[in-house]
């Protein structure tokens, strides 16, 4: 136990000595902190009092020529007292009362200080830097706006040279720009007369002036060229010679009054005038876009010009087109209410087939009375041509759609024709079918019809009676006709191909038991089977009797089915 608790004591008693140590070694930290901190603001301190005002303030002693300069330089002395023996002392004085304080061990109130001291220190430094460059911007002057002013008369006499070389390009303006160029020239001398008094604040807007004025005239001279073209040469004989045009157009015929040529060339020439009135006093601001604003609208002009002479073109060509197409399409509906009569007499017309054709022939007079009207605002002028043209293709466009729509009603009609003559024609044709039927089926002379072919007969004959009393109605069905055509045909047919495979099936059966009776006395088979085949032929049954005695033969010739196919493709 004694053991134990020398243990723990041991461990507490090294417990406190580290806490001791970490203690004491935070205490130096802090304090090495504290130092350098304050190093710091010392050196700042010196760096600030060491600001060579003193030997800017000598370059100026000798160039102090007038009171202004004088006041300015006792000011700066001033100023630089302040900084050197307030200021500066006081900031002395916040670092040994810090160093004081940080002696005691009040850290919280060290920081509040050190902040202080931070905070005057960097209002010393503000102060003392704006004053430095105050005193530069006067040392320096002579050196710096001297340099400013050598490439500003670079510049000046480059465009001296420009404007001399091409004089005549100036026009009027020549006057007006040679007195600016006197106007920069007395600037440079006043430049020089106050650099000789050292009256650098005037220096200063003495140079600002100038660089402006330069600027400007470069702008001047790079532009008054061209505004001087556009306003004396180009745009004026481009008025003329659209003013030119529209009175030969105006005299062709041509409606161009929604142009309003007169009024609109009168406000171009206008707007040109006040242009040059601003070009003439070198206020250039927006005259060349409002030039070329105005040149893009006379060349508009033109466009529109051109625009009017195609569209005569296309109106005179789509016109006599449109004029012949409305003719016709309006003597087919004449020709057509006046057979009309004749048409519902014949056919079995709808009334939605008339409601079709009251409705063409209604929007053909609206499109006819439409192209009055603009035949009528043509000639006098309303519209102009690029109008009429639109509108004669809109009512082509209309023409065409109503065209179409009486070729359909026509082709309806003319098809009704069509179907009667077509019926007619087919009649004649199911005649002589079944006449060739009742021909064929007598010159076979077979021992019996069969019930079902006269009934076939009868019907086919039915069937075309129906259709001779369909033509012989009026008005005819057609749609009822072209049903009886179809049914008739088709029974006829049945018919025809009913005659043909009973001939050629008795014909065949006939020649099969002629064919076996040769077997007849050597083959008991085909002796019975042969006479059940005769039986059959005379009751009319040819099918049986055909298959029974080719039945009966292949006892003797296997191959006989392949002759006898062979047989009926020849018959």
């Amino acid at each position: 136990m004694n053991g134990v608790y020398l243990l723990i004591v041991t461990f507490i008693i090294i417990a406190v000595i580290l806490i001791t140590v970490v203690l004491v070694l935070m205490q130096k930290h802090k304090e090495k902190v504290i130092r350098d901190e304050l190093e710091q603001l010392d050196r700042e301190k010196n760096l600030i009092a060491s600001t060579p005002v003193l030997s800017e303030l000598s370059k100026v002693e000798p160039i102090i020529k007038n009171d202004k300069m004088e006041e300015k330089y006792k000011n700066w002395h001033r100023r630089f007292e302040l900084i050197r023996d307030y200021k500066i002392t006081q900031i002395n004085d916040m670092i040994i009362d810090i160093d004081l304080v940080a002696t005691s061990k009040n850290y919280s109130l060290v920081r509040k200080k050190l902040a202080k001291a931070e905070i005057e220190i960097y209002k010393a430094r503000e102060s003392a830097e704006e004053l430095l460059t105050e005193i530069k911007e006067i040392t320096i002057s002579e050196e710096k706006y001297r340099t400013i002013v050598t490439k500003l008369k670079v510049k000046y006499r480059s465009l001296v040279k420009e404007f001399h070389n091409h004089q005549d390009d100036y026009d009027d303006i020549v006057p007006v720009i040679d007195l600016q160029f006197e106007n920069i020239e007395k600037r440079f001398l006043d430049f020089e007369q106050f650099m000789e008094k050292n009256e650098y604040d005037e220096v200063v807007h003495i140079v600002k002036t100038l660089d402006t004025m330069i600027d400007h005239m470069s702008i001047v001279i790079l532009e008054v060229p061209n505004l001087v073209l556009l306003t004396n040469k180009l745009i004026p004989r481009r008025i003329e010679e659209i003013e030119v045009t529209y009175r030969d157009m105006s005299q062709k015929g041509y409606p161009l009054d929604y142009l309003k040529i007169e009024y609109n060339m009168e406000e171009a020439r206008k707007n040109v005038n006040h242009i040059m009135d601003r070009i003439k006093v070198l206020n250039l601001e927006d005259c060349m876009f409002e030039l070329k604003t105005i040149l893009d609208y006379l060349d508009s002009i033109f466009n529109d010009f051109e625009k009017e002479r195609f569209a005569r073109k296309v109106y005179e060509e789509d016109s006599l087109l449109f004029s012949k197409r409305l003719k016709r399409s309006i003597k087919i509906i004449k020709d057509i209410y006046a057979q009309i009569t004749d048409i519902k007499t014949m056919y079995d017309l709808k009334d939605s087939d008339i409601d079709t054709l009251n409705k063409i022939g209604a929007a053909l007079n609206a499109i006819k009375s439409s192209y009055k009207d603009l035949i009528v605002s043509l000639d006098e002028k309303d519209k102009p041509y690029s109008v009429c043209a639109r509108e004669i293709g809109d009512l082509i466009i209309q023409l065409k759609q109503l065209d179409e729509e009486l070729d359909f009603s026509l082709r309806s009609l003319g098809s009704m024709h069509d179907d009667e003559v077509r019926a007619r024609e087919q009649l004649d044709d199911i005649q002589e079918l079944l006449k060739q039927c009742k021909l064929r089926i007598r010159s076979y002379k077979l021992p019996i019809i069969m019930n079902n072919y006269f009934i076939e007969l009868a019907e086919a004959n039915e069937a075309i009676l129906e259709i001779i009393k369909e033509l012989e109605k009026k008005p005819i069905v057609i749609k009822v006709l072209n049903t009886r055509v179809d049914t008739a045909r088709d029974l006829v047919l049945k018919l025809y191909n009913t005659t043909n495979d009973m001939i050629k099936t008795a014909q065949l059966a006939e020649m099969v038991i002629v064919y076996g009776n040769r077997f007849r006395s050597s083959v008991r088979e085909i002796d019975l089977g042969l006479t059940n085949a005769e039986m059959l032929f005379h009751k009319g049954d040819y099918k049986d009797a055909l298959e029974i005695s080719l039945s009966s033969i292949e006892i003797v010739d296997p191959d006989i089915h392949k002759k006898i196919l062979k047989q009926k493709k020849e018959i």
